[in-house]
């Protein structure tokens, strides 16, 4: 039995403010992997987090 890859989750820039709770999280530091670790969130969060992907913000390819 493998090894459960230890993820290391980040959440969106718009997220990282104390104030806000329950943002969803990405890791992308395992090769080949990427890990997204979702809370239930509220349509404004989910507008943070397809924003910040459309912005490059977890672009595999930087």
């Amino acid at each position: 039995m493998s090894a459960v890859p230890e993820f290391e989750f980040a959440a969106a820039a718009a997220c990282r403010d104390a104030r806000v709770d329950n943002c969803p999280q990405v890791a992308m530091n395992v090769p080949g992997v990427v890990a997204l670790r979702v809370v239930t969130m509220t349509a404004d969060q989910w507008t943070t987090l397809t924003d910040a992907v459309k912005a490059g913000e977890f672009d595999l390819s930087a």
